[in-house]
């Protein structure tokens, strides 16, 4: 029997500043049937190399407009997909429903549909909790790593200041997206604001919303410990591609100190790109965040 869930209707999606991509859908994965997951899907089917663009809390691939652009200008293929209860892809809204596995198996399943070869992660928040978890189970796929202001949670709280904000969630149900993301990046305009809030007409679509930082592994027993783990000694021993970090250096929560760890696990990962008035979401300095990242790969 398909999940209950809700979508967004597209007019939601109308003239949103600095974003024109098209809409990509499939919603017949194995074990998501009857599901619609959006992706954006721009540049080549037949670059040599495609960026796999990864969005994490509370926001969708609208992150990475200011990226993408970059990505294309190389001649390689972007992917950026919303996870589902977020952006463009439906929403289930059984809270229940949200687990690491649930997410992680449908990125797995999208990843195979789409045939994606040659892959540069490019992650940041949820998009790396998940996302790195994700190469070392199809290590042919992925050549190089972008990730910002994120971490591989294996059973142990990032800090005080995620617990505050995982008690403040708790608090806010029908949490005003556009609100959040202006507090959080007041770079933003107010239109910029609202397109964040454009998937989200109601509390009834939030329960992505919701859940996801009661996600986040902070006791041994949860979800995706096992495989987090596992994802650290892969990252620390077995990766061998080229590696690219940048960092919002006003997080308070997974700022500098959070990413020098996970820095350490990365092997061979080379000194960060400080990113000094950026907070939690890098992608909104994206443009000379992906240049330096291009520019270190040696392709500018």
């Amino acid at each position: 029997m398909p999940l209950d869930a809700k979508r967004t209707p597209d007019a939601r999606f109308d003239n949103l500043p600095g974003y024109d991509y098209a809409p990509h859908y499939v919603d017949d994965l194995p074990g998501y049937e009857g599901l619609r997951v959006h992706y954006v899907d721009e540049g080549p089917q037949d670059a040599v190399r495609t960026y796999l663009c990864l969005h994490g809390e509370p926001t969708w691939a609208y992150l990475y407009r200011k990226m993408i652009p970059v990505f294309l200008d190389s001649g390689a293929r972007v992917i950026a997909p919303d996870w589902l209860g977020f952006g463009r892809s439906d929403k289930p809204v059984d809270d229940a429903v949200y687990t690491f596995s649930f997410h992680r198996n449908m990125m797995l399943e999208l990843i195979k549909r789409l045939d994606l070869k040659n892959v540069t992660l490019v992650c940041q928040d949820w998009g790396g909790l998940l996302g790195l978890t994700i190469p070392m189970d199809m290590p042919d796929t992925f050549e190089r790593l972008i990730v910002m202001n994120t971490a591989i949670a294996t059973g142990v709280s990032p800090g005080a200041g995620f617990d505050q904000w995982k008690a403040y969630v708790r608090t806010q149900p029908d949490m005003d997206v556009a609100a959040l993301m202006k507090r959080g990046t007041p770079i933003l305009s107010d239109a910029e604001a609202a397109a964040y809030g454009a998937p989200f007409p109601d509390a009834t679509y939030k329960a992505g919303v919701r859940t996801f930082p009661e996600l986040v592994m902070v006791a041994p027993s949860m979800d995706g410990v096992d495989i987090s783990k596992r994802a650290a000694l892969w990252w620390t021993n077995d990766w061998s591609g080229d590696s690219f970090m940048a960092i919002g250096a006003q997080d308070p929560v997974l700022g500098p100190p959070q990413m020098e760890r996970l820095r350490k696990t990365i092997r061979n990962c080379p000194e960060p790109m400080i990113v000094a008035d950026a907070g939690h979401f890098v992608q909104e300095s994206g443009e000379p965040v992906a240049l330096a990242a291009l520019q270190s790969f040696g392709e500018l």
